[in-house]
């Protein structure tokens, strides 16, 4: 201890006569006290009564201790606290808690920091958000001036697709993204749209569990042969390969035939198109380049022997895959500068699918085996192996492989380890088309039926198999070949030559039986 505490600590410790004989008696340890407390006094025996002096000495000593600096205070109050039990203990740390809480967001704005309490209460969702506005007037007004319920509408939009989904629907994204205007709502219609969004959302996933929709129906009437084996969907348009070796586009919302495409001297057997242009594989081996809003041929592809079954492109890179058992590897520079940079050869029959990522290219044949490859380095992986019959479609994505065969199953594959996750029984034939988000996988098969499977129960070994499959789609008369699924709407086509809208979203609510809703249908006549 520094002499100058030193000695004021003997000052106190020396007082003259009765008093200084209590002080030392009462900071003993071996002694218990009267702890007066801001809730009361606790009751307590001392060993030696106070005989009335205890008040004069507390003021003696509080007298000394306000002279003392900062620093010899808490050094002080320190020493006192290490003489006493554990029961004193609890009662200081009880009166201390409160006093050491702050109201930061009230304190913040009266530094002029308002912006920095919108910041911390901006991380909240919505339940504390709700509770965070009852505290006092002062929090309900940071989140008010800060706009926080359209700041939590505008990070769910960023996140989550099914928000995004519905924004563009219902057009209430006009007021999301932008700055204080006049035309920006108040706070006020944020929080009051927040709990319609989680109502539509709920409504949503009623309709899915419980398979009601509102039915499309586009009749392609095919002129040679019917079915069609591929199709790729946005918002304005669908895009169909046909068994009568032609491309059709059709606009989604009337349903209308827009454009023909044809050049394939062969059924269109795959295909995929981004904004700029469209590519398919034909059963004529070649695989076709096409510009998207003139229908011109930008490219053709000669190098498979038969059949192009399969084919997936993204960021410069191209992969195809053939009745021939071997895959191709391409970059793709522009429509018109594509090269072939691999042949992928190891299946023993036709590679029917193949899918990638920046990892892995993934490939699936009727061999009963799922291969993987370095996306990089073309170089072969693993293999997995499980499925009893040949292997007809799958869908790569975040180190889960899902994968459908005509051994009628479904199976689940964690791509890092090979190994098998669960399998999904129930289709009767064999499975052609599977796609799979976040919360469900979506299946078709040439039993003509669509089922809908919860993918996070799948992924739960605890969860029996009978409570997997959420709900079976049958509408179409002939073999599914493809679909694809977003969280409003499947889309499908069959070798009934038909393409169904199933709408999730749009369900009439006019006492129509459960599943079904009155179908719109658009034939087109080819001429």
């Amino acid at each position: 201890m520094e002499p100058e505490m030193e000695d004021k600590t003997l000052e106190l410790m020396n007082t003259s006569g009765m008093e200084s004989q209590n002080l030392v008696d009462d900071l003993s340890p071996k002694k218990t006290t009267v702890l007066k407390l801001s809730n009361g006094p606790v009751v307590g025996s001392r060993k030696r009564p106070s005989e009335g002096n205890y008040e004069k000495e507390k003021e003696h000593c509080i007298a000394l201790f306000d002279q003392w600096s900062e620093a010899d205070q808490v050094e002080f109050v320190e020493r006192l606290i290490s003489r006493m039990c554990h029961y004193q203990h609890g009662h200081i740390n009880s009166y201390l808690k409160p006093m050491l809480q702050r109201d930061f967001i009230t304190a913040l704005p009266a530094q002029g920091l308002d912006h920095i309490a919108e910041n911390i209460l901006s991380f909240l969702d919505a339940r504390s958000l709700c509770s965070a506005e009852l505290v006092c007037k002062e929090w309900q007004r940071v989140i008010s001036e800060g706009m926080l319920w359209k700041k939590l509408i505008e990070r769910m939009v960023r996140t989550d697709p099914l928000w995004k989904g519905l924004s563009e629907r219902h057009q209430w994204e006009k007021y999301l993204f932008k700055n204080r205007t006049a035309e920006v709502p108040p706070n006020s219609y944020y929080h009051s749209l927040y709990p319609k969004i989680i109502q539509d959302i709920e409504t949503i996933e009623a309709n899915w569990r419980c398979g009601r929709h509102n039915l499309q129906r586009i009749q392609c009437r095919s002129e040679n042969s019917k079915g069609v084996y591929c199709l790729q969907y946005d918002d304005d348009k669908i895009i169909s390969g046909l068994r009568d070796n032609s491309i059709k586009i059709w606009d989604k919302q009337s349903l209308e035939c827009l454009k023909i495409l044809t050049g394939h001297t062969g059924s269109v057997l795959c295909l995929q198109y981004d904004e700029r242009v469209i590519v398919t594989g034909s059963s004529d081996s070649t695989v076709r380049v096409w510009e998207v809003t003139t229908g011109e041929v930008l490219n053709t592809l000669i190098h498979h022997n038969e059949a192009v079954l399969h084919l997936r492109f993204a960021n410069g890179l191209m992969v195809t895959c053939s009745k021939d058992r071997s895959i191709a590897v391409w970059d793709m520079a522009s429509p018109t500068d594509i090269s072939l940079r691999r042949v992928l050869v190891g299946h023993r029959a036709a590679v029917n699918v193949v899918d990638f990522d920046d990892k892995y290219i993934v490939s699936a044949s009727g061999d009963r085996t799922i291969k993987v490859w370095s996306t990089s380095t073309c170089e072969f992986v693993r293999t997995l192996n499980g499925h009893k019959r040949g292997i007809a479609c799958l869908q790569y994505r975040d180190r889960l492989v899902v994968s459908g065969s005509s051994d009628n199953t479904i199976r689940l594959w964690d791509i890092e380890c090979g190994a098998c996750l669960r399998v999904l029984e129930g289709h009767e034939e064999l499975v052609r088309c599977i796609r799979f988000d976040n919360k469900r996988i979506v299946s078709g098969a040439y039993d003509g039926k669509i089922k809908v499977w919860d993918l996070q129960a799948a992924l739960d070994p605890r969860a029996p198999a009978s409570t997997l499959c959420l709900r079976t789609l049958v509408e179409h008369s002939g073999r599914v070949f493809r679909l694809q699924f977003d969280e409003f709407q499947i889309i499908s086509s069959s070798h009934d030559d038909t393409i169904l809208i199933w709408d999730f979203l749009n369900v009439s609510t006019n006492g129509q039986s459960e599943g079904r809703s009155p179908s719109r249908t658009y034939t087109y006549i080819s001429r």
